[in-house]
């Protein structure tokens, strides 16, 4: 497994695909690790693109620092990365707390970027993010990191999900106690204590930007997004059916179709980045894979065509609007 040093950590990552081939970076969540986006290369790399996945300070096989591991440190190594690995220009995959190194890579280093896709994230802290930020980190720090992690399923994951594997489970939890170090988590998670909202910095960023946000996600809820895609003028937002915080892990198939989609729009030219609001097919293989979302995509309840935004109004009139995309 190939390992960087920069300046005083050695980072630990993972390059698939032939050089020359434009790149997709992936950007881990907070108790993930570079070896669970190996099924993404192993779709895209077939399909002529190089994938690039690492381990931030304090994860996986990377550097794990007990203390002083700033928030804006992350986008600065991952700028060091990507030119230790010759890597110009890359599409950006960043996921929950990796999302927020994403978008602040964005900001600082927009020139790097062909594209940005922002999961299940946020640019600022709502109230009650910002308490459940406060529970998480008090249960690592009073317990420890197996509780955490037997907090973190239930939110992120769907009952379906956690029904089909349970027995699975224990045998995860353990996987994730070799892989993590509570330290260096808990220094992850303080990282917030002075956490400067990055909204006013959004309209910077000017690359490409797919939002995507599940139909579920109580963690991450759709209030977060709608600030993302207020604020980033050539974005939009994809609303994952069915789907939960953590959806690239519990419906690969679909994230990694709707990734196809949006970076061949980009490669294509003819993404169209207009702030509108789209609801992604939940099967794969569906010729038709986006739909406009119609009526108000901030409400659980939808209250008809009155109410319907303007963005959504704009959808081209032939597109079928159904609730349910299959």
């Amino acid at each position: 497994m190939p390992t960087a040093r920069l300046g005083h950590h050695q980072v630990h990552y993972e390059l698939s695909g032939e050089a020359g081939r434009p790149v997709i970076t992936f950007v881990n969540g907070l108790t993930q690790n570079a070896g669970l986006w190996r099924s993404y290369a192993e779709h895209f790399v077939p399909r002529g693109w190089r994938v690039l996945a690492y381990d931030m300070l304090g994860q996986g096989r990377s550097s794990k620092p007990v203390i002083d591991i700033p928030l804006a440190a992350h986008a600065e190594l991952l700028d060091q990365l990507l030119g230790l690995l010759e890597i110009e220009r890359t599409h950006l995959v960043s996921i929950s707390f990796g999302g927020i190194v994403g978008l602040d890579f964005a900001i600082r280093f927009g020139r790097r970027l062909h594209s940005l896709a922002a999961m299940s994230t946020y640019a600022e802290l709502t109230p009650q993010l910002e308490l459940l930020g406060a529970v998480m980190l008090q249960g690592l720090a009073e317990v420890g990191l197996p509780y955490l992690q037997s907090m973190l399923y239930p939110m992120n994951m769907s009952s379906a999900w956690i029904a089909a594997n349970r027995e699975r489970i224990p045998a995860m939890k353990r996987a994730g106690y070799i892989g993590n170090d509570a330290y260096a988590m808990q220094n992850l998670m303080e990282s917030f204590a002075g956490f400067e909202p990055l909204t006013p910095g959004l309209h910077a960023i000017e690359v490409p930007t797919l939002i995507m946000n599940g139909e579920f996600d109580f963690f991450t809820p759709r209030e977060c997004h709608e600030v993302i895609r207020r604020e980033v003028r050539n974005s939009r937002l994809l609303i994952i059916q069915r789907a939960y915080h953590a959806f690239t892990l519990e419906m690969p198939a679909v994230t990694m179709r709707q990734l196809e989609v949006f970076f061949g729009q980009v490669q294509a030219g003819t993404w169209q980045g207009d702030q509108s609001v789209w609801i992604a097919a939940d099967d794969p293989a569906a010729e038709v894979q986006w739909l406009p979302c119609a009526g108000d995509w901030m409400r659980a309840v939808q209250v008809g065509p009155a109410a319907e935004p303007a963005a959504a109004r704009k959808a081209p009139p032939t597109a079928p609007t159904a609730r349910r995309a299959r």
